[in-house]
Parts: structure tokens; C-alpha cells; sequence
């Protein structure tokens, strides 16, 4: 005998609508509950970097000292002013002051002529020995050659057939200059006058030195004269 359901009976037809059904209400549930729940929304300026606390450093005020003034100066006391009034009964003596027009008197005047003391050089010292003694330009080989140059044979001296060592003695002043030659040992008046001129012929020597400054110095040369 065959069993025949009944499309009311049939449960496997209402499954799929209880499910969907279902679901629809889950759904509504859940919508529900998210548009009920509210979230508080906060917004914050945060930047992420952490900020440091700034101390600042309190300078102290340095107050300058004014400098202190001296005092003034006391002020000088007063010096108060005595008139001394002369008494009237008092003797004055009067002076007369005559000039030369009233008296008519010539006045003389009278010239006294001053004092001049001329002072007398003093004449520097002639040394005859000092440290470094005078010295021909080039040494007294170029004084003899000098002296075989210059000196000329008087005429009179070789006819007489005179000959000989003439001495002569000068100053070396402190410019290397020739001063005062003399004869000190004579031969003969022409040889001498010769030697003489040949002395004051030459040129300046180097004068000589006392600690260290120019002296004068007197030097002696002697001047021969021989026949060949």
C-alpha cells in the first residue's frame, strides 16, 4: 500500500523558509545593534614628538656700583678786608719831586764802556809717543820713494860738493795734515830749505790715535841728500 504525503505534511518544504527566515532576522538583530551602539569619537593633535620642558636659566642682574665722589674741597675761609682810615690830625710829610726843567740843571749822563776779557786759546796737547804713531799713506816705503821723487839736488850744493842727512821734525795734526816743520839737524842752508819743502809737499798722513781718538803727534824724518 503506498503512503502518499500531503504538500501541508511535507516538512522539508518549510526548512529552507525557517532558514531564510532566520537569517533575515539575524541580520536585522545585527543591524540593530550597530546602529544603537555609538562610538565616542576623540581627536587628538598628538605629532608624536615629545616635548622637552624649557627651564630658562635666570641670569642674575649684575648692578653696577656708581663710584663714589670725593668730597668736595673745604672752601678757604674768608679773609675779610680791614680799611685802616687815617686820621685827620695825623702828620704827613710831602715829598717835592723837582724835575731837571724846573731846576734847569744839565743832566750828565755818563757812558761806562763794558770789559771784554778775551780768552787766550788753549793750544792742544803734542804728543810724542801715543798707541798708534802716524803713518805715511802705504807705510814708509812709499815715504821714501816719495821723498827720491820729489826732492830736487840744489845746484849750489852739488858744484860745492855738499852732501848729507838733513833731520826735520813736524806736526801731525788730527786731519793727517803737515804743521810746523824744523829743522832739527842742518847740513847746509840749501839742503835744509829743500828738505823743508819737501816735508810741507806731502800729503796727509794718518794721524795718530790716543784711546781711541786723533791726536796730534810729532814725528821727526830724516831727508839725505848724496851725491852719485
Amino acid at each position: 500500500m503506498e503512503i502518499k504525503k500531503s504538500p501541508k505534511a511535507d516538512l522539508e518544504g518549510k526548512k529552507a523558509t525557517g532558514r531564510l527566515v532566520g537569517f533575515i532576522l539575524i541580520l536585522a538583530v545585527v543591524f540593530v545593534a550597530f546602529e544603537w551602539t555609538k562610538y565616542d569619537v576623540v581627536f587628538t593633535a598628538d605629532s608624536g614628538i615629545a616635548e622637552v620642558p624649557f627651564e630658562e636659566e635666570m641670569v642674575p642682574i649684575t648692578e653696577m656700583e656708581e663710584p663714589k665722589q670725593a668730597p668736595p674741597p673745604p672752601e678757604a675761609p674768608k679773609v675779610e678786608e680791614v680799611l685802616q682810615i687815617a686820621d685827620d690830625k695825623a702828620d704827613i710829610v710831602e715829598s717835592d719831586i723837582q724835575s731837571s726843567e724846573d731846576t734847569k740843571e744839565a743832566v750828565e749822563i755818563k757812558y761806562v764802556p763794558q770789559e771784554v776779557v778775551e780768552e787766550e786759546p788753549v793750544e792742544e796737547e803734542v804728543f810724542m809717543v801715543v798707541e798708534n804713531m802716524p803713518e805715511f799713506p802705504g807705510g814708509m816705503g812709499e815715504l821714501m820713494k816719495f821723498l827720491g821723487k820729489n826732492i830736487k839736488y840744489p845746484t849750489i850744493a852739488q858744484e860745492n860738493g855738499v852732501q848729507g842727512r838733513v833731520i826735520v821734525q813736524f806736526v801731525v795734526n788730527k786731519d793727517g795734515s803737515i804743521v810746523d816743520p824744523v829743522v832739527v839737524r842742518s847740513v847746509d842752508p840749501y839742503l835744509d830749505k829743500e828738505a823743508l819743502r819737501v816735508v810741507q809737499a806731502m800729503p796727509k798722513w794718518k794721524p795718530g790715535m790716543q784711546r781711541g781718538k786723533a791726536v796730534r803727534v810729532k814725528y821727526t824724518v830724516p831727508v839725505t841728500f848724496k851725491l852719485q
